[in-house]
C-alpha cells in the first residue's frame, strides 16, 4: 500500500553506507531524546527540525538515524502527553505522530493541535505514522486533519527522509 498524502514523494537519493549515532542513548529510560544536530546537509532539511512522537525505540532509532542523515534536527517523544506539550511549543517544521503511543492516542494529539483554542497558530506539518489498519471512514477523517499519512512498514526510512524533504 501506497503512503497517502497531499503531495506524493519523489525515489530517496542514493544510499550511503556511513554509520550515524543513535539520537537515544543505549539503555535509556528517558521519554524524550534532546534535539540532533545534522549529520550532513541537504538542501531540503537544512536547518529543518522534526520532533518524531514514536514509543517503538528501535522505529524512532531508525527515523532519527535517517533523517540526520538527511540534514534534519531531530527529537524524540516516546509518550503522548510529553510529545503534546513538546508539538505545542511550535519549534517544530514537522510532526512525525504514531497513532498509537501511551498515555494519549495519536489521533487525540492530532485534534488538539488541530484545534486554534488548544494550540494556537501551529506551523508544523503534521503525518501520520501507523501500522494500524484503519477502517477507510477512520483513515479518512484522519487523513482530513494530517499533512500525510504513511503506513510505517510500507516506507522505508530513507523514504520518509525523500518525503519529507518534498514537503512545503
Amino acid at each position: 500500500m501506497e503512503p497517502v498524502t497531499p503531495t506524493s514523494p519523489t525515489s530517496p537519493s542514493p544510499a550511503s553506507n556511513s554509520a550515524v549515532p543513535s539520537a537515544a542513548p543505549s539503555g535509556a529510560n528517558s521519554d524524550v531524546v534532546l534535539p540532533s544536530q545534522p549529520i550532513t546537509d541537504s538542501a531540503q532539511a537544512q536547518g529543518r527540525s522534526v520532533l518524531c512522537i514514536e514509543d517503538e525505540h528501535f522505529i524512532s532509532e531508525l527515523y532519527t538515524r535517517a533523517l540526520q542523515k538527511a540534514g534534519y534536527q531531530v527529537t524524540v517523544a516516546y509518550d503522548g502527553q510529553q510529545g503534546l506539550q513538546l508539538a505545542q511549543t511550535n519549534q517544530f517544521d514537522i510532526i512525525l505522530l504514531d497513532i498509537m503511543v501511551p498515555s494519549i492516542k495519536g489521533t487525540d494529539i492530532l485534534k488538539m493541535l488541530r484545534d486554534p483554542a488548544k494550540t494556537p497558530a501551529l506551523k508544523s506539518k503534521i503525518i501520520i505514522t501507523t501500522n494500524l489498519d484503519q477502517g477507510e471512514e477512520i483513515r479518512q477523517q484522519i487523513e482530513q486533519q494530517a499533512d500525510g499519512y504513511i503506513i510505517k512498514a510500507d516506507v522505508t526510512p530513507k523514504e520518509l527522509a525523500a518525503f519529507l524533504d518534498n514537503l512545503n
